[in-house]
């Protein structure tokens, strides 16, 4: 549960230098997902700073996954949208106010009954029909990216954000179908690629999401397809489980924190405006 917190502290602050970087970075011609945005992006040494803290979130997020169960980590993974309210207010000056703090609170309440309830993860092997299921997933997280140009605005947002929310919930099923991590291993495992193909993906997407269209709306959908999907595969098909009686805390604890971070959706980006991009100059 610490390496999942510690993770969330990282995907949080990344989110800040991300959205700083990807509003500074000249938008495209298009209205929907820009390929090249990453190109441009990666300009900005606070996009190449926040990857550097991406990198190092999905390495506890490896650990968190292969000693919890998914529904603790996609939970925690959800409130680094508290880290990032806590760290906007902090760098950026963005003023939070009473109900957002009291919303901090309560993530961090729901965090704590899921680390009192959570038991170990689940030790049901993932089949080859989920690991194909979840390269399928993948694929069809680019494809919702392809056709979110062509949506009104609320719309794309929303596409954009599930997709996002729906590939990092890829990742994090993916880890725990990875039994062998020899060379032969990962390339003959569908499950390596389902990892590859989703993270890529979800990337793309949430950087397009913070640069145009309501972030607000594109963060709450990522929050409900990276933590509620994944939750329900790892209890139905990977045998993840709560200490026992505690199943009752383990719902509560899950239900509060998201429900706290979908409270603080709008700091999925990082409450930087055109002000707030021209002061972190």
């Amino acid at each position: 549960m610490i390496c999942a917190l510690g993770s969330a502290v990282c995907f949080g602050t990344a989110s800040v230098l991300q959205a700083i970087a990807a509003r500074a970075t000249a938008p495209g011609t298009g209205s929907g997902v820009d390929p090249a945005l990453l190109l441009r992006a990666v300009r900005q040494w606070r996009y190449i700073a926040g990857l550097g803290l991406d990198g190092l979130g999905f390495v506890l997020q490896i650990i968190a996954l292969r000693s919890i169960p998914i529904y603790a980590v996609g939970a925690a993974l959800a409130a680094s949208l508290a880290v990032t309210a806590v760290v906007s207010a902090r760098l950026l000056r963005v003023r939070l106010s009473g109900v957002e703090w009291g919303a901090v609170g309560v993530v961090c309440a729901g965090l704590a009954m899921l680390g009192l309830a959570s038991g170990e993860e689940g030790d049901t092997g993932g089949s080859t029909t989920l690991q194909y299921a979840m390269l399928g997933v993948a694929v069809g997280v680019l494809l919702l990216g392809a056709v979110a140009g062509r949506l009104p605005d609320r719309g794309r947002a929303l596409a954009l954000g599930l997709g996002a929310g729906f590939g990092f919930g890829v990742v994090e099923v993916a880890v725990r179908l990875i039994d062998e991590v020899s060379l032969g291993a990962l390339v003959t495992n569908p499950a390596t690629y389902a990892l590859l193909v989703g993270g890529g993906a979800a990337f793309l997407l949430l950087t397009s999401a913070l640069q145009r269209g309501s972030v607000t709306t594109a963060t709450a959908g990522m929050v409900i397809g990276e933590t509620v999907g994944p939750a329900l595969v790892g209890v139905v098909w990977l045998g993840d489980r709560t200490r026992e009686g505690l199943g009752w805390l383990a719902v509560l604890g899950f239900v509060v924190a998201v429900a706290g971070a979908l409270a603080l959706a709008r700091f999925g980006e990082a409450g930087v405006g055109e002000a707030g991009v021209e002061g972190a100059r």
